[in-house]
């Protein structure tokens, strides 16, 4: 079980940088019709389209016309820059999209170690994908969120203030009010959150602890990983050894303590990859698997703040889930070799 406890220092917490979605709250299709006027002519169809629905974003509106929701003169136009031209019949249905839909309450269970009338500290499970996106409008923790509370749904992204990897295990903070939201995402900026992790990597990390201060950005070659660019935001992870497991049929692997002094994309992960000791089975930054484990060996497993109601520091320890518990102890438990 999880407990509070009360501690006078603290600091680095990972950054919101999500984007939100910006489309209509996915009510019943409504269907519009218009006979376009002459300001329209030979102008462009998405631009006639918003015109019609000026409440809904662009974006949202240009995909129900990529969708086959529109018509211009009795026949689908798929097409955003398709000319019309004045006297036409334009019919606009308005259908819920899957990103419309995924801001919606879900009865989905989640691990809840602590929760006042201000916040919530959530042990996020390792495959829970935390905001709605692509390829995930449902069965996210915000989902989950909301179902649980729902006034969440008149607060920013839920409350949820900050987010973990989907394969990453570990505690997080929810607000519950404005005030607690708008306290946490300044504690935040001010990089007075702490937040401490346990991670496996592959080869043999020893010595004592050490910082990777290195500025990360977005790979030029691949827009799903993130690298190490001298023109990269500025990122800090403070790094201890804790043990290293030689076994006889496998190359060294080493257990190790994070404490992030930034929050950006991926840190851990890219920072040790960047010194050769990526994450055990994170494939993404060349990890190899290992000990029987099909996700990134990464845990956040300790969050301290100051309370945004009563200001005093509260922290929350969690240990890692049974997958990576279980490989943990095998490494602690064959080194020969520990520093700590």
């Amino acid at each position: 079980m999880v407990h509070p406890v009360m501690h006078p220092d603290g600091q680095g917490l990972q950054e919101p940088e999500d984007d939100a979605v910006d489309t209509p709250s996915g009510e019943p299709h409504e269907r519009r019709t218009v006979i376009l006027g002459r300001e329209f002519h030979g102008g462009r169809l998405d631009k006639a389209v918003v015109s019609m629905a000026p409440e809904f974003s662009r974006n949202y509106l240009q995909t129900l016309i990529e969708q086959g929701h529109v018509q211009v003169g009795g026949r689908v136009v798929d097409k955003p820059a398709g000319k019309v031209q004045a006297g036409q019949e334009l019919v606009l249905e308005i259908v819920p999209t899957p990103e419309s839909r995924a801001f919606r309450p879900e009865p989905i269970a989640f691990p809840i170690v602590f929760e006042d009338e201000h916040l919530m500290i959530v042990d996020k499970p390792a495959g829970m994908v935390v905001h709605p996106a692509a390829g995930n409008w449902s069965g996210t923790l915000l989902n989950g969120v909301l179902h649980h509370h729902p006034a969440a749904a008149t607060l920013p992204r839920a409350g949820i203030v900050h987010r973990l990897d989907k394969d990453t295990s570990g505690l997080m903070v929810v607000g519950k009010t404005l005030a607690a939201v708008t306290a946490l995402v300044r504690c935040i900026a001010a990089r007075e959150v702490h937040r401490e992790y346990l991670a496996l990597a592959n080869g043999a990390l020893r010595g004592e602890p050490f910082t990777i201060d290195a500025p990360l950005g977005r790979d030029p070659q691949s827009r799903v990983r993130m690298a190490v660019l001298s023109q990269g935001r500025p990122a800090r992870t403070d790094v201890t050894p804790l043990a290293v497991f030689e076994p006889q049929d496998g190359p060294a692997l080493s257990a190790v303590r994070c404490k992030l002094h930034t929050g950006r994309t991926h840190q851990i992960r890219v920072h040790l990859a960047s010194r050769g000791h990526p994450l055990v089975s994170d494939a993404l930054y060349g990890g190899r698997p290992a000990l029987g484990l099909a996700r990134q060996a990464l845990h956040a497993t300790r969050l301290g703040f100051a309370h945004p109601h009563h200001g005093e520091w509260v922290w929350f320890d969690a240990p890692p889930p049974p997958d990576l518990a279980e490989a943990w102890d095998t490494v602690l438990d064959g080194a020969g070799d520990t520093d700590s």
